[in-house]
């Protein structure tokens, strides 16, 4: 039976928010801006907080509490509230990843239950990875972000009160004062989300005024409307804002800018409402589902996560079953786990609840360091396994040093000798096989100059939209400059550009125009395709003025990630080849081959083909004698590059 004081259209917001994060996480496509359902939990907390703080401080100031006690049964409430459920999640995690993940997975998932149970994850993930990146379904907690985040505001804010409460006990001023941190932090999120995706979206600070949006609603509206047509207007005006949000926003949007205002402002009204038992909030289903709604939370990710795990992202089946299994699993923990540790740590002194949770916590934590300490306990898989496994890192050991990612400028590393031997440009696909070209120099005196940058194609006169990688075109204007100025040694291009010319990718199709974008091509039509094949002859042909230029064909490009979907597979006791037919590869590559074929014909651009090294039998494999030679599914590993050296010895065979 719910208390006189329990808010039943709090508690269906909850529902909304977290069926809106849930449904956009499984891949529903009507949901593309279900992300802002994080959102919607952060005005909540800060709404519920609020009351719960400015009674503390009331009692405070009265003398009634003292401070210190006032903030250790705060900072435990919380923890009862949090850290049962989050600990049970962690602790099945870490035992299934024992028998199902590679040493590396593993190892990232104790790094991350360590900072999960810290509640720092906000921080980790800020520096690994963009939320909405592909690899972010490898992070198995990375949903934890949100609650640290919380747990963070709710260490400072309680104090934030109790000093502003102290210098005027006043509501009105109070509300001042934290109306200007939250418009400060609003600016802040305004300015910076574009320039500083990672932190805008993971950090308090960029954060902040979501949660003291909440808190400022509890303190300016004091009463519900007078009126119940008032309500339903307020209630039904906040729906359409979150809804519309929720549905017509996606995952390209800066997040959270100033369209964050939008689900934030339609929250704010539904509270104002304070509409009790309404049709959008009442239901028992969304009841359920709000009582349910953290269990449920904690859970969806990692189900999702299993789904991509085993390769079931695009399966309605598996989706359905991912949906039926994330309501038993929240339910089963807000049944067995949330609400009877809560009741149970409440009923013991404070000094017992707080060795209780560190205990529990410790229990957990300890081993999870331990698994982060030997590098995902390698030891309990057989070595073969283990070797399959080992090629996600058998990549160039320099990578990190020497490509530049977003606007760093290219570090122009050299790998060899003192006099320069040869010139490799291009992305990523060139930086993994780079060493490959070093072991190709025919004298020990000599280096390859690194020209890689990530993402880049050794296109002159085609710009990227985003701001992060404006600085591509200009750093291929500068190597076409500082071409002229060297000795003339070969020139090496390679680049992953089927992904932005295959016509048949249906994935990228749309995305492409902005990936390589031209103000005459402002879609993928075949003015788009003849700008691109155009600046990518001209640009080899320019560097061909004053240095023999040779053209790598595409690297094949798997449908999985090698090493990881072979090793999982093995894990299971059974064997998988990956790999991709002759015909698969060509229709996906004949763009840039007629390109490449053009250059030659235009210029005398040489052609090196990696096909009669890479594949056999009418097939491109992603391993061979057992082994992967990618570390991913599109970069060659160190071992597959090594069978390009004799391809790359044929660049020095014709020089000479």
């Amino acid at each position: 039976m719910p208390s006189p004081s329990f808010r039943s259209d709090i508690n269906g917001l909850r529902a909304w928010a977290v069926g809106s994060v849930i449904l956009f996480h499984f891949g529903f496509s009507t949901f593309s801006g279900g992300f802002v359902g994080v959102d919607v939990f952060f005005v909540l907390s800060g709404y519920l907080m609020a009351g719960i703080v400015l009674a503390g401080a009331e009692k405070v100031s009265s003398g009634s509490l003292s401070t210190g006690r006032f903030l250790a049964n705060f900072y435990l409430a919380r923890a009862r509230r949090i850290v049962p459920a989050l600990l049970v999640l962690c602790a099945v995690l870490m035992v299934l990843g024992w028998i199902y993940l590679s040493p590396q997975e593993y190892a990232l998932l104790a790094k991350h239950t360590v900072s999960a149970l810290a509640f720092l994850s906000n921080f980790r993930f800020s520096r690994e990875i963009g939320y909405f990146d592909v690899e972010a379904h490898q992070k198995i907690l990375l949903h934890t972000w949100s609650l640290a985040v919380e747990w963070q505001f709710y260490l400072l804010f309680p104090i934030l009160v109790l000093v502003l409460w102290r210098i005027a006990p006043d509501r009105r001023r109070l509300a001042m004062a934290l109306a200007a941190l939250a418009l400060a932090s609003l600016l802040l999120s305004i300015l910076t989300s574009a320039s500083l995706p990672s932190r805008a979206f993971f950090l308090l600070p960029w954060r902040a005024w979501e949660l003291l949006a909440g808190a400022l609603v509890f303190l300016v509206a004091t009463a519900p409307p007078p009126t119940k047509r008032a309500q339903i207007g307020l209630e039904v005006g906040g729906f359409i804002l979150i809804l519309g949000s929720v549905l017509l926003l996606d995952q390209t949007v800066v997040w959270p800018g100033w369209l964050a205002i939008v689900p934030v402002l339609g929250t704010g009204l539904v509270l104002v409402a304070h509409r009790q038992n309404s049709i959008l909030t009442g239901g028992a289903i969304v009841q359920w589902m709000g009582r349910c709604s953290y269990s449920l939370y904690l859970w969806h990710w990692p189900i999702v996560v299993a789904i991509y795990y085993l390769e079931l992202e695009k399966d309605p089946a598996a989706i359905a079953c991912g949906l039926l299994l994330t309501a038993i699993l929240g339910w089963l923990s807000y049944r067995y786990i949330e609400t009877p540790v809560r009741v149970g740590l409440v009923r013991l002194p404070s000094s017992a609840g707080y060795a209780v949770v560190l205990a529990a916590v410790l229990v957990v934590l300890l081993p999870s360091q331990m698994v982060k300490m030997s590098k995902g306990a390698p030891g309990r898989l057989p070595a073969e396994i283990l070797a399959i496994f080992a090629e996600t890192d058998n990549r160039n050991p320099r990578i990190a040093e020497c490509q530049a990612n977003g606007d760093n400028p290219v570090p122009e590393c050299t790998y060899g000798g003192p006099r320069l031997g040869a010139i490799v440009i291009g992305d990523s696909h060139a930086g993994a096989v780079i060493r490959s070209v070093e072991k190709a120099l025919p004298a020990p005196d000599l280096h390859v100059l690194d020209w890689t940058r990530s993402g880049c194609k050794t296109i002159s006169g085609l710009k990227r939209t985003k701001s992060d990688d404006i600085r591509c075109a200009e750093f291929v204007d500068l190597a076409l400059q500082k071409s002229q100025t060297l000795p003339g040694a070969p020139l090496v291009i390679l680049n992953r550009t089927g992904v932005d010319t295959d016509p048949t990718d249906i994935d990228n199709v749309e995305a492409a125009p902005g990936a390589l974008a031209s103000a005459t091509t402002p879609v993928r039509d075949p003015a788009y395709f003849a700008n691109v094949r155009e600046k990518l002859v001209a640009t080899a042909c320019a560097f061909a003025r004053t240095r023999p230029v040779y053209f790598v064909r595409p690297i094949p490009e798997m449908p999985a990630d090698v090493p990881i979907s072979m090793g999982r597979a093995r894990l299971q006791g059974n064997f998988r080849e990956i790999s991709i037919s002759f015909e698969e590869y060509h229709k996906r590559h004949a763009f840039v081959w007629a390109a490449q074929d053009l250059a030659a014909q235009r210029c005398g651009v040489k052609i090196l083909d990696p096909l009669p090294y890479l594949c056999s039998d009418g097939r491109c494999r992603g391993a061979f004698d057992g082994l992967p030679i990618y570390y991913d599914d599109d970069h060659l590993s160190e071992r597959g590059g090594s069978r390009l050296i004799p391809m790359f010895r044929q660049v020095f065979e014709g020089s000479g």
